[in-house]
């Protein structure tokens, strides 16, 4: 039982004795002392407010959708009848949609390097900007779901979940319950999309791990697609104020912003995390001594925010290119000759804001997006035609993952990893990784993912981090177990271990090859394991666009995009490029359709797939894509992030091009008939 109020006090909460099919009733006092609300995770130097999630309303409802009352029955469509039936007193409050104009902060931080007063005291032009990214939904295939069961008599909780890894959903009942690591075992099936909507625990979930625990039986939630508009957390939602200091030459010296980032009604687990990513990447690829850079993040009486596709980069890149853009119109540069003059060229490099860049290639990157976008053809009278270019930077990485390997009794290699799959190919990547290290088929490699009983410990799927790390750990660990198998075949070969050659077809000496079959026959069970854990890695690109405009209905189509990514050493290219198509398709959604909107009660606008449009394969363009491979000095592999590069890079880009189609004049996204029409006029 959801509340259909965006903010409220809520009083008394009665629960029907009898409907067909109910088995219970629970409400915040049913899980007073049984559960407490979700954990808060704040960046470095970051503050916050103590007001996490509550599993169950509290005193007070602060978004249309949030969970109230659980209501148990043998059936969905019975729990729903007797959902009806609950009555809960409502004090209505005003409701506060405006982040700017909110008076609440849920987070802030500062930061910033060098001298940023001496920076723009020294500068010939100061250009000003406020720009805005809406706010939106993940919408995955599947929405999502859990099943708990307890064993009294072990004391062991089960529970799965759609979901992005077992790590955090783990970490998450760890917290809400209070019980130990090893009474809980979390199992993550295949999962039907996530986009990082998926990435903690639930308010729902908790709901029914507590829920088991207290019946004694098997409890299942799946949300609805209604459910998962109103009550799964949402991305973005943020605006900046940007000022960018440069010469006449057009040399950036200094930038500041001030960033207001709607996070909604509570701070979920996560939710912190985006708006200190956007802030920390407000130099983006440039070579900017100087930094300021504030945050302010407000209570709303919405949805809480949380990581989606890019989680603060495409906001960082946005707000950047578009600051970059309005600076060369003003110094009546070419805008890729102005990135060109500023683009950083030297690794490591240390921004002032605190992070330290590995590797790159910039230039490289821009010329390849530049020379990619050449147009098909060229616009009609009839229509306004803008070509737009951005830049990104991505971090990545960071954390640890492991991975144990095996070498099976007929001879097949079986890795457990503590990263799991939801689309991206992890079955594919590591076993091609698995099979290079040790000259095996990849038919001989087989994997195993998102059972916390089974998998080793590691931080999970997010991030763009998943080949980096969690295929670093692999790598490690088929080394180790590559050590292990050349100490059995120097035994069975007879020979001391240095004298042995390794190649394809296993372990060779004085003529004689041992292949690993043999010594998995020979009845050596060797067994090898891996954690691996290093500092940020940054990957990074330059995305082009062609727009058309029709003065005459507002109407966008985006002829092409040109895509080029430096992601280091790609494993699979082929994976890469999906990935990057699959971001670029997003993005675009973002560009043209998509909007979580919100009228002055609170009330959400677009809570279904009749108001809120995602992208079709009509409105697909031609996508152009290549890569730059500047390998990560930080991991065995080289790899740094691509599964979100092309949700980074699209939106400036198309915004950038928009803007040059209208003579200057910018537009937030999406870009609506209505939008361009206006500006038209």
């Amino acid at each position: 039982m959801r509340s259909p109020h965006a903010h409220a006090r809520i009083g008394a909460v009665r629960a029907p004795r009898e409907a067909p099919g109910l088995v219970a009733v629970l409400t915040s006092d049913e899980l007073d002392g049984r559960a407490r609300p979700l954990p808060i995770q704040l960046p470095h130097r970051a503050e916050g407010a103590a007001e996490p999630h509550p599993l169950l309303a509290t005193g007070e409802v602060r978004y249309a959708g949030q969970p109230v009352a659980a209501v148990l029955a043998e059936t969905r469509p019975l729990a729903e009848d007797a959902a009806e039936l609950v009555e809960v007193e409502y004090e209505p409050l005003e409701p506060v949609v405006d982040a700017r104009a909110s008076e609440h902060e849920l987070m802030r931080w500062e930061g910033g390097g060098g001298d940023i007063d001496a920076a723009f005291a020294a500068a010939d032009l100061v250009v000003r900007g406020s720009y805005a990214l809406p706010r939106l939904v993940a919408a995955p295939m599947e929405t999502r779901g859990a099943i708990a069961s307890y064993d009294g008599e072990r004391d062991l909780l089960t529970f799965w979940c759609s979901a992005q890894d077992t790590h955090r959903q783990l970490a998450g009942l760890i917290h809400v319950l209070e019980r130990p690591a090893e009474s809980i075992r979390v199992l993550v099936p295949d999962v039907g999309g996530a986009f990082g909507s998926k990435g903690v625990l639930a308010p729902e979930g908790g709901v029914v791990a507590v829920a088991a625990m207290v019946l004694g039986r098997p409890v299942k939630w799946a949300e609805d697609r209604l459910e998962n508009f109103l009550a799964a957390y949402q991305g973005r939602g943020v605006e900046a104020d940007v000022e960018l200091a440069l010469t006449g030459e057009g040399r950036m010296l200094g930038i500041r912003a001030h960033i207001y980032a709607d996070l909604g009604g509570y701070l979920m687990p996560t939710t912190a995390i985006p708006p200190h990513t956007t802030a920390m990447l407000m130099c983006g690829c440039y070579d900017i001594s100087s930094a300021d850079v504030r945050v302010s993040g407000r209570r709303t009486n919405k949805v809480p925010t949380g990581p989606y596709r890019g989680a603060g980069r495409p906001e960082a890149a946005y707000f950047v290119e578009r600051v970059v853009d309005d600076a060369a119109r003003e110094l009546g540069v070419d805008p890729v000759e102005l990135r060109r003059r500023n683009l950083i060229s030297e690794f490591p490099h240390r921004t002032p804001l605190g992070w330290t860049y590995d590797s790159g290639d910039y230039e490289l990157c821009l010329d390849e997006a530049v020379r990619l976008v050449e147009p098909e053809r060229e616009a009609g009278d009839e229509l306004l035609s803008g070509t737009g270019v951005a830049m990104y930077v991505e971090r990545s990485g960071g954390l640890a993952e492991s991975a144990d390997v095996a070498l099976e009794p007929d001879g097949r290699i079986l890795i457990r990893s503590s990263t799991s799959p939801h689309g991206q190919g992890h079955d594919t990547t590591f076993a091609q990784i698995a099979a290079e290290g040790l000259g095996v088929e990849l038919d001989d490699v087989a994997l195993q993912f998102g059972d916390s009983a089974a998998v080793p410990s590691g931080a999970g799927t997010f991030a763009s981090r998943s080949v980096a790390m969690g295929g670093s750990a692999v790598a490690l660990a088929v080394e180790k177990l590559r050590n292990e198998c050349a100490r059995v075949a120097a035994r069975l070969l007879e020979v001391p271990e240095e004298d042995l050659s390794w190649g394809p077809a296993g372990f060779s000496a004085g003529g004689r090859t041992l292949p690993l079959r043999a010594i998995a026959a020979a009845g050596s069970a060797l067994k090898a394991s891996a954690r691996f854990e290093s500092d940020l890695v940054f990957a990074s690109g330059a995305y082009a666009a062609v727009v058309e405009i029709e003065p005459a209905t507002g109407r966008l189509r985006v002829r092409r995009i040109a895509a080029v990514d430096d992601a280091g050493t790609l494993v699979n290219p082929l994976l890469a490029e999906g990935q990057v198509i699959g971001g670029v398709a997003q993005g675009l959604g973002e560009c043209l359709t998509e909007e979580a909107t919100y009228d002055e009660h609170g009330q959400p606008t677009s809570a279904s797939f009749a108001d809120y449009s995602l992208l079709t394969a009509a409105e697909m363009p031609p996508v152009a894509t290549a890569f730059v491979e500047s390998p990560s000095p930080l991991n065995p592999l080289g790899a740094k992030g691509i599964g979100e590069a092309g949700a980074i890079g699209t939106p400036a880009a198309v915004a950038n091009a928009v803007a040059d189609a209208l003579g200057g004049r910018g537009v937030d996204p999406p870009f609506t008939e209505e939008k361009l029409r206006e500006v038209l006029t």
